[in-house]
């Protein structure tokens, strides 16, 4: 059957510490959001944490790496209920300090990138230390605080899987956005979104939704994409050699995201971890949100030839230390990059593209073979296509994980805002 969702209103009740939502629109009427935990002792200066539950049907359990490194951690974790690995259908809200007293208008929804969560991404750059932000020195306020004290409402939204599914994110997007209108009293809210973040936000706005999803519902007036791969972004495959280093557990490698091999070569031995890929294997779909912003970019921007098994990383094979199905594989198994592009951003929405131009990022093999963040080519994060009204397209002398909180980003999107 059939559903239309839609969020009407939020019911309070002074007598219990639960806040729910009647059912959406054309759901059965177990179907509802709920506010399972309010957190007031919160670090970065937040003002307070809610967790939230949606009971919808569409939101199944994601599959988690198994040795852990997805999980949450850290006060994420606390605010999840202890839960390392929290189902799809459950998200956080973050308060900035004033949301209810600040004089501007219009609040603001921020949206965070793959592996991130919203207190490193606009809260405290320096959480994970040196480098974590893309630069030698990392201060520990950001974008949350710049805006706040500048008479912003401030909130944003954490997801419960780093990699997750965007169809899910974007639903959590559409969910934040309902409770912040409510809690704010405006009509429509402004998206800031970085990353992966930007891609699920311009997804929601354009109405890409799985069966029983909810499309676009006219609540957002501006969109402000960070870095968002537009077009679709081919890093890993045209630098697997290097990025599975970080990745591979032989080899050394502890970080969460998607190898483009299935097997690799540490140490003299062939090591074999399909649930580590960015494929769906027996094993299990890990990694959906980075399958889902894949495109090739090789009739663009030449392979390098001079990284190792260059070939059969892009292409599928087995090269001299690595093995994998390669990206054609990978974008059928459920790239979404075609599907938004014709699906559209309305018109309605005011839309600005920041893009960042220095591929810089001390910790990462950076993309080197065309213009770049150092992640994302300036032409997908700068792309146009598909866009209704593009008020604004801007590069920055900045690399991709710079684009949330340096100065120069700050004050750009400050300005867009305040237009």
């Amino acid at each position: 059957m059939k559903r239309l969702f839609f969020l009407s209103f939020l019911i309070f009740s002074l007598s219990v510490s639960l806040m729910s939502v009647p059912a959406k629109k054309g759901m059965a009427s177990t179907a509802t959001l709920e506010r399972e935990q309010t957190f007031t002792s919160v670090k970065n200066g937040w003002s307070k944490v809610e967790r939230w539950h949606d009971s919808n049907p569409l939101f199944q359990a994601e599959d988690y790496p198994p040795d852990g490194r997805g999980d949450q951690e850290g006060q994420r974790l606390t605010f999840f209920g202890n839960v390392k690995q929290p189902h799809s259908s459950r998200f956080l809200l973050y308060y900035g300090p004033d949301y209810e007293t600040n004089p501007i208008a219009t609040p603001v929804l921020l949206v965070h990138g793959a592996n991130d969560n919203a207190d490193r991404a606009w809260a405290n750059p320096n959480e994970l230390g040196s480098y974590g932000c893309g630069a030698t020195s990392c201060p520990d306020t950001g974008l949350m605080q710049y805006l706040a004290d500048r008479g912003y409402k401030v909130f944003a939204v954490n997801f419960s899987h780093k990699q997750g599914d965007n169809y899910y994110t974007a639903e959590h997007i559409h969910n934040a956005i309902s409770i912040v209108k409510n809690v704010t009293g405006a009509d429509k809210v402004d998206v800031v979104g970085w990353s992966k973040g930007a891609f699920a936000a311009r997804m929601y706005a354009s109405s890409v939704k799985k069966s029983g999803g909810t499309a676009y519902a006219g609540d957002i007036r501006k969109l402000v994409l960070l870095g968002n791969p537009n077009k679709g972004f081919d890093y890993i495959f045209r630098h697997g050699w290097y990025h599975n280093f970080s990745i591979f557990t032989e080899c050394g490698g502890t970080v969460n995201a998607p190898a483009p091999h299935t097997q690799m070569v540490c140490y003299g031995l062939w090591r074999n971890h399909p649930e580590l890929s960015i494929y769906t294997t027996a094993k299990g779909n890990f990694f959906p949100g980075q399958k889902q912003m894949l495109a090739k970019w090789d009739d663009v921007y030449p392979l390098p030839m001079a990284e190792q098994d260059w070939y059969t990383t892009y292409y599928g094979g087995q090269g001299f230390y690595t093995k994998g199905d390669g990206i054609d594989t990978a974008i059928e198994q459920g790239s979404l990059v075609q599907t938004i592009l014709d699906a559209g951003v309305p018109s309605s929405i005011h839309t600005y593209l920041l893009s960042g131009n220095q591929n810089d990022i001390p910790t990462i093999h950076n993309e080197h073979t065309g213009p770049s963040d150092g992640v994302v080519f300036i032409d997908s994060a700068a792309s146009e296509a598909g866009i209704g009204n593009v008020a604004d397209n801007v590069t920055v002398q900045l690399n991709h994980l710079e684009l949330g909180w340096a100065q120069s980003a700050a004050n750009q999107i400050e300005q867009w805002l305040r237009e």
